[in-house]
């Protein structure tokens, strides 16, 4: 239990490095949260500080979830520390996958819910990605093909990020039942969890896009003198 614990909390503290809010303010002397959307996430840097911040906060807010499920996981068995067994509803569930979701999904929601940030961070979507990524690549991939395939076609980046996420759970299923490969339960039951957590973070930019004022991207240039417009 002690060990469970552990890679929950050290997952929740690595995720809640507030990586926009603090490349914004190091290399650039701007708080991102005062501009544009006012989301502290990646598409937010992409529109406000130009691609090369945008990349960077993104691959490390992917590593953050990468991190999480694939090395902060196995503590418990680095340490020799013994994982209790996983049973939900009369359900033994694979440990070691479990494990990696549970500290995947905390590092989503320290994204989402920042410690060193006043708990107000970024959509989680990245992050996310990065922990599917430390459990079943497979699917993911499929899922961020479909994110590329709206964003390019719709430049919508929050309906991108939507469809994706919903998506996700969906080939998990066609892979288990579809094409028998061994997908875990675990995995399709939390990533649809941590699936309609994201979308329901996004509820500001649903309203938005039903409404047709959502933004759309229209370059990967800083934003330079918009800055104190927005």
């Amino acid at each position: 239990m002690i060990s469970f614990l552990v890679i929950i909390i050290l997952s929740y503290l690595l995720g809640s490095i507030p990586t926009s809010i603090w490349v914004g303010k190091l290399f650039k002397g701007v708080d991102i949260r005062e501009h544009g959307s006012g989301n502290a996430g990646a598409t937010n840097t992409f529109r406000i500080l130009g691609w090369k911040a945008g990349v960077a906060v993104s691959l490390i807010d992917l590593a953050k979830g990468f991190t999480a499920a694939y090395y902060i996981s196995q503590i418990g068995y680095i340490t020799g520390g013994v994982l209790p067994e996983i049973v939900i509803l009369g359900v033994e569930w694979e440990t070691d996958v479990f494990m990696r979701l549970i500290a995947g999904a905390a590092a989503v929601g320290g994204h989402m819910y920042p410690l060193y940030a006043k708990f107000k961070g970024g959509k989680g979507v990245i992050t996310a990605a990065g922990m599917l990524y430390g459990i079943e690549p497979i699917s993911i991939t499929l899922a961020i093909t479909v994110f590329a395939i709206v964003l390019f076609s719709s430049r919508y980046v929050s309906l991108a990020s939507i469809t994706a996420n919903f998506s996700y759970p969906v080939f998990l299923l066609i892979l288990k039942y579809g094409l028998d490969q061994p997908i875990d339960g675990s995995l399709i039951v939390i990533s649809a969890i941590v699936a309609t957590t994201i979308i329901i973070k996004h509820h500001s930019n649903i309203r938005r896009l039903i409404q047709g004022n959502e933004n759309r991207i229209r370059s990967f240039k800083p934003a330079k003198g918009r800055l104190n417009q927005e």
